[in-house]
């Protein structure tokens, strides 16, 4: 029977980043904490209001971290997250053009994601990416802060074959990774900050699950690979996986691309921008998801082919698709674009 105590000795915090990357950090952080603690972390997306608590009620005793990720859609609510969980290591894995629909800019989904760092106790640390200037002004000297990314106190020295060779406060952290992607080792960087802020030594091998409709890997019949990328999207999110796409080996690069969703009145010209960025990119075909995302169309100036629903998209592609193709599918969550697979 508990008898109030708390049953972990370690509260990592993430706030979370609203992208098919959307592990904000938190999947690497158990993945190098487990090793040397018994671990517990959210499920899937449980972090809201609802979702943490939960997870925080599920946690057996002898656990020794939690690792929580914290939903921001608003002013308060990170405030309301921080007050449940009462955090040792809180991170904020970037600041970026999330919700503008309700909070109207970034500056502001700055300051919502700050109050992560403005309600940790006296002590404790935070994670912040490094030179992020809208944070700046909401760092305190009762913290201990940790910055992450190039210019920053944990670093990427170098990669190779898997091999990242990472500085954290000139210690020399080696680890063997099972990904590539730019953005996941920025968010490695950003885990092996809060593991180390937490006191936990960390190296060796990483074999991260990642959260289902996350940059899901999909073999078809055919010679076709699919990077399922659905769960969600954002200009910050939408562009790391096209640069993905961009690098990957292709016959072709095929992006089916839904609408980015809670941008606000300068919606379209968050979408309009996107299809620049993967005109520029070179890729080959896009596939416009929607009447919201036409205007993805707008500024690119390579084969286009809209359509109204995900259903025909994966009519399309089934037509269009051949041997070595890559296609990434990417949307927000209100678009339903993992019915492109059905």
């Amino acid at each position: 029977m508990w008898d109030g105590s708390p049953p972990f000795s370690r509260r990592v915090d993430v706030d979370a980043w609203d992208t098919a990357w959307a592990i904000g950090g938190g999947a690497e952080d158990t993945t190098l904490l487990r090793p040397r603690l018994v671990t517990h972390a959210s499920r899937e997306n449980w972090n809201t209001e609802i979702g943490l608590p939960l997870t925080i009620l599920e946690v057996q005793r002898g656990t020794e971290a939690l690792v929580l990720e914290m939903a921001m859609r608003g002013e308060g609510q990170i405030a309301e997250l921080v007050a449940v969980a009462e955090p040792d290591v809180g991170v904020i894995v970037n600041v970026g053009p999330v919700h503008l629909e309700l909070l109207g800019t970034v500056e502001r989904v700055a300051a919502a994601k700050a109050e992560l760092i403005r309600d940790l106790r006296p002590g404790a640390a935070c994670v912040v990416p490094a030179s992020e200037p809208l944070l700046e002004q909401h760092l305190r000297d009762a913290l201990d802060t940790w910055t992450f990314g190039p210019g920053g106190q944990v670093q990427l020295l170098s990669f190779d074959g898997g091999r990242a060779e990472i500085e954290a406060r000139e210690e020399l952290v080696q680890l063997e990774l099972g990904y590539s992607e730019p953005h996941n080792l920025l968010n490695t960087l950003a885990a092996v900050a809060a593991a180390r802020a937490a006191e936990v030594a960390v190296g060796g091998s990483v074999s991260v699950r990642f959260s289902s409709l996350r940059g899901e890997v999909v073999e078809l019949p055919g010679g076709v690979t699919v990077v399922n990328d659905c769960y969600n999207a954002n200009p910050m999110s939408m562009r790391a996986a096209l640069d993905h796409l961009a690098g990957s080996p292709a016959e072709r690069r095929i992006a089916v691309l839904g609408a980015m969703a809670e941008l606000g009145p300068d919606s379209a010209t968050y979408h309009r921008d996107i299809g620049d960025h993967a005109g520029r990119l070179g890729i080959d075909l896009l596939v416009p998801v929607g009447e919201e995302a036409l205007g993805y169309a707008d500024e690119f100036d390579g084969e286009t082919h809209p359509v109204a629903t995900p259903e025909e998209a994966g009519a399309l592609l089934e037509e269009l698709a051949q041997p070595g193709d890559r296609v990434l599918i990417k949307g927000s969550r209100s678009v339903g674009l993992e019915r492109v697979l059905a």
